[in-house]
C-alpha cells in the first residue's frame, strides 16, 4: 500500500532511508524546518537551511520517486531569542512561492514561555499573510497538556484562522480531544520514548476514529524510525482492521490535508484489493 510520511526531518537522514521509505511504499513526504541540535547564531544559516529544504532535499527524494515537500519556520526551541526570530521572519517570504513550500511550520511550543509565545504568534501571522497552511510543534511530555491549551487559545484569537489549514502534531491520549474538538487536524508521532508507540497510536485510531488524524515518524537525528509509518500499518493489520481504515490514515488524511496548499501535487493511487480477512496474521 502506498504511504505519505507527513513529519520527517530528512536532512538528519541517510540517503539509504529514502530508498527504503521508497521500498515499503512511500510516494511522497514532508519534511518541516527544525532544531540542528544547537542554537543557530544568525538570520544568514537559516538561509542556508532553508535552500538545503527547498533545493537539495527534494533531488535526494525524486532519486527515488518521492515528492518532497517542505515547511518552513524558526524551531521553538529558538524561539525564546527573540531578535534573531523577527530576522528569521524577514527572510522567510522569499522562500515560500519555491514549489515544494506547504506552509509554516513546525511552530510552537518547547517551555510554554511568553517569548517563545510572542514567536509563535509572529508566524501564525505571517502564515495568514501569505495565505499558507500551518503545522505545529506541541510540547514534550509534562509540558504537552499545558502548552497545547496555549497553542490552541493562541489560535483561536486570529479571528480569519481556519481550523482546517492547520496540523498540530505530537498529540496524546490526553490532548487529542482538545485538538479535534476545536477543529484542527491531528498528528500522531511514532517515536519512542518521547512520544507515541504503534501499539498507543493503534489505540487511538480505536477509541477516536480516523477522521482529520494522521501518523508520522518525526524520524531524525535521534532514536528515530524513518519506516515507522508501514509499521503502524502492520499493527493494524495484526489487529484485523480493514485495508480501508488503514488506507484513510496513512493516504488519504494526508493528501486531503496537504492538497489545501496549490503546490502539493500527488496522483491518487487506486484503493487497494486486498481484504483484511484474506491476509493472514500471527498474533
Amino acid at each position: 500500500m502506498d504511504y505519505i510520511e507527513p513529519h520527517a526531518h530528512m536532512i538528519s537522514r541517510t540517503t539509504d532511508d529514502y530508498r527504503q521509505m521508497a521500498l515499503m511504499g512511500c510516494v511522497a513526504l514532508s519534511e518541516p524546518a527544525f532544531w540542528a541540535g544547537w542554537d543557530r547564531k544568525s538570520a544568514d544559516s537559516f538561509e542556508d537551511y532553508f535552500g538545503q529544504l527547498t533545493e537539495f532535499e527534494p533531488a535526494r527524494a525524486a532519486q527515488f520517486g518521492i515528492q518532497h515537500y517542505t515547511w518552513l519556520c524558526l524551531n521553538p526551541k529558538e524561539g525564546e531569542n527573540r531578535e534573531l526570530a523577527l530576522q528569521v521572519l524577514q527572510r522567510i517570504p522569499k522562500y515560500l512561492e519555491r514549489p515544494n513550500v506547504l506552509g509554516i511550520g513546525e511552530i510552537g511550543l518547547n517551555r510554554n514561555t511568553m517569548r517563545e509565545l510572542e514567536t509563535f504568534k509572529d508566524h501564525v501571522s505571517l502564515a495568514l499573510d501569505h495565505n499558507k497552511m500551518i503545522l505545529i510543534h506541541t510540547p514534550h511530555l509534562e509540558d504537552k497538556h499545558k502548552g497545547t491549551r496555549l497553542i490552541i487559545k493562541a489560535l483561536q484569537s486570529f479571528q480569519n484562522l481556519d481550523p482546517r489549514k492547520v496540523m498540530i502534531d505530537h498529540a496524546e491520549e490526553h490532548t487529542i480531544e482538545m485538538i479535534r474538538d476545536n477543529g484542527f487536524r491531528c498528528g500522531l508521532t511514532l517515536y519512542p520514548n518521547t512520544k507515541v508507540s504503534y501499539e498507543r497510536a493503534a489505540d487511538i485510531i480505536e477509541m477516536h476514529g480516523p477522521e482529520g488524524i494522521y501518523v508520522n515518524s518525526a524520524c531524525d537525528w535521534g532514536i528515530s524510525t524513518p519506516t515507522a509509518v508501514p509499521q503502524f500499518m502492520f499493527e493494524m493489520r495484526r489487529r484485523k482492521h480493514d485495508e480501508e481504515t488503514i488506507r484513510k490514515v496513512v493516504y488519504e488524511n494526508p493528501i486531503a490535508f496537504f492538497s489545501q496548499s496549490a503546490h502539493f501535487r500527488i496522483a491518487r493511487a487506486a484503493a487497494p484489493v486486498a481484504r483484511t480477512e484474506e491476509l493472514a496474521y500471527v498474533d
